[in-house]
C-alpha cells in the first residue's frame, strides 16, 4: 500500500516572515510541494497568477465555496483565501509532502479533516520588528497596515493551538528550526514502520 505524504501548515501574523521561511524550506527541501492558494487579494507588485496565488474575483471564490472545492476557506483582512481540496489530496496519495501557507482559520478546519497533519506558527521577535517589517515592504496602503498590526494580536492568540512554534529574529536559524521539523516528523515511528516495514520483519526474525 502506498504511504501517504504529510500536509504541513505554516501559519503567521503579516509581516513575521512566512513566505520568505517557506520559499528557502522549499529551496532546501524541493520534494516537499507548495499548494498554491486561492485569494481576493490583489496582486502585490512581482506577484504571478499561479505562482504565488490564483487571484479571483470575489463572485467566483464565493461560487467554488459552494461547489465544494476548497478544503478550507477563510476571510483574513478583508480578502477570501482557500485551498484546493483535489490538488492537496492528489498529492498526498502520490505519496508526496504538501506544504501549505495559511491562517489560524484554515488551519483549525483542516485539523477536523486531517488530524494527521503538522503545524507550525511563526512569531516575530517583537512587536515593533513586526511593525517594521509590515511598513518596510512598501507594498500596502497605510491603512491595510494598520489593519493588519490589529489583527495580529488575534492570530498570535491562537499560536498555542499549533503543533510547533519557531520565532523568525534571526533568519537563517529560524529556517534551520523549520526544516528540523519536516525532519523529524519524517522520522516519525508510524512512518518509519510503514518505510521499513521488510527490514523490521527480517530484524525480528528467528
Amino acid at each position: 500500500m502506498a504511504i501517504e505524504g504529510t500536509l504541513f501548515m505554516v501559519a503567521a501574523p503579516s509581516g513575521a516572515g512566512k513566505s520568505t521561511l517557506v520559499n528557502a524550506l522549499l529551496e532546501r527541501e524541493p520534494a516537499i510541494s507548495l499548494s498554491i492558494s486561492h485569494t481576493t487579494r490583489p496582486p502585490r507588485p512581482g506577484e504571478r497568477y499561479g505562482r504565488h496565488y490564483y487571484f479571483v474575483e470575489r463572485a467566483e471564490f464565493e461560487r467554488e465555496i459552494a461547489e465544494g472545492i476548497f478544503l478550507e476557506h477563510a476571510e483574513v483582512h478583508g480578502n477570501l483565501y482557500g485551498t484546493s481540496r483535489t490538488t492537496v489530496q492528489g498529492l498526498l496519495e502520490q505519496g508526496k509532502d504538501v506544504l501549505l501557507e495559511i491562517d489560524w482559520q484554515g488551519a483549525r478546519q483542516i485539523r477536523t479533516i486531517k488530524p494527521d497533519c503538522v503545524s507550525v506558527f511563526i512569531l516575530p521577535p517583537s512587536r515593533l520588528e513586526l511593525e517594521r517589517r509590515l511598513r518596510g515592504r512598501g507594498s500596502d496602503a497605510p491603512e491595510v497596515i494598520e489593519r493588519r498590526l490589529h489583527n495580529s494580536r488575534e492570530e498570535i492568540a491562537h499560536a498555542h493551538e499549533f503543533d510547533y512554534i519557531v520565532v523568525n529574529d534571526r533568519f537563517e536559524g529560524a529556517l534551520d528550526d523549520l526544516q528540523s521539523i519536516v525532519h523529524a516528523v519524517r522520522r516519525r515511528s508510524a512512518l518509519q514502520c510503514q518505510r521499513h516495514e521488510t527490514l523490521i520483519a527480517e530484524l525480528l526474525a528467528p
